[in-house]
């Protein structure tokens, strides 16, 4: 995973060489030239160089990442916040629906753990006789990005090196008052949904015309005055023909949490143990029951 994203900078890095701007004033678009094409590309390089790296030290961090998307009437909403502390960390990120309180899942995995424990809200409270069940830990030593808590925000950057491939949309950076660096790129709702920035079902994919996947989404990326990765934003309201699809994505880093923000490891008797692969697979299965319901 490492080699891949540090080749994925490479190519972005290049492919911004193309990109030109207006004056440099703060708070204005970095001047023309060559000048500001290293230095866009050398910001793109740095905030995946952090998302490879820092995100996998083991530093408090927490951060949200709300998602909304919209396809005709049929929504979806929820908030994911993820949460790590300690050295090495424990790692707790929740789920949580927007629009219904009973809907949420928090997964919780504790330092040095095989195992990663979910708490299910009562909307999933079908799927096990406790409130809690665990399953085997497949992470450990992969890259971050395989965690949940961060899986999403790395699938975003994956779809923003793709979109950086065109050269029909637009890029560009801009200095701000305080010193921070706010990149924008556009966005083709075709990648979005091919790299499930927003997982959907099959059938509700279906209901997206082609006639929308070219058109983009506006993207803005956030950097502080030393480059950190600061918030992501996403948003579009594509429509032709009375179809209509609205995205809004907002993904923010937050002050560190304290050990106080972590879960208890639950005990025994409010666990059910999933061990199999045939177990967790079903779990999964009744899982995807219920969030890929038309209600």
């Amino acid at each position: 995973m490492r080699q891949r994203l540090r080749r994925v900078v490479a190519v972005c890095a290049a492919l911004l060489l193309v990109a030109g701007c207006a004056t440099g004033r703060v708070g204005e678009p970095i001047p023309d030239g060559d000048d500001v094409a290293k230095y866009v590309g050398t910001k793109f390089a740095a905030t995946l160089e952090r998302l490879d790296d820092d995100l996998g030290e083991n530093e408090p961090r927490k951060s949200t990442h709300r998602s909304f998307m919209r396809i005709g009437e049929l929504k979806s909403d929820n908030t994911v916040t993820a949460i790590q502390v300690g050295s090495p960390p424990d790692r707790f990120y929740k789920n949580h629906s927007n629009r219904n309180s009973a809907d949420y899942r928090d997964y919780f995995l504790p330092a040095g753990s095989d195992v990663e424990y979910t708490l299910l809200g009562p909307d999933y409270a079908s799927l096990a006789p406790t409130p809690w069940v665990s399953m085997p830990y497949s992470g450990e030593g992969l890259n971050i990005c395989f965690w949940g808590g961060y899986l999403t925000v790395c699938k975003i950057f994956t779809a923003v090196n793709r979109s950086m491939e065109s050269s029909e949309v637009d890029k560009t950076a801009k200095s701000l008052a305080d010193g921070s660096t706010e990149l924008t790129i556009g966005m083709p709702l075709r990648i979005f949904l091919e790299e499930r920035i927003v997982v959907l079902p099959d059938w509700l994919l279906e209901e997206i015309p082609e006639s929308l996947l070219d058109k983009v989404i506006d993207t803005r990326i956030l950097l502080s005055p030393e480059g950190d990765l600061k918030e992501i934003e996403m948003q579009g309201l594509l429509s032709d023909s009375g179809q209509e699809v609205e995205i809004k994505q907002h993904y923010q880093v937050l002050e560190p949490p304290t050990e106080h923000e972590i879960p208890a490891v639950p005990s025994p008797d409010e666990v059910t143990e999933l061990t199999t692969d045939k177990e967790i697979d079903e779990f999964y299965d009744r899982m995807s029951e219920i969030t890929s319901s038309r209600e």
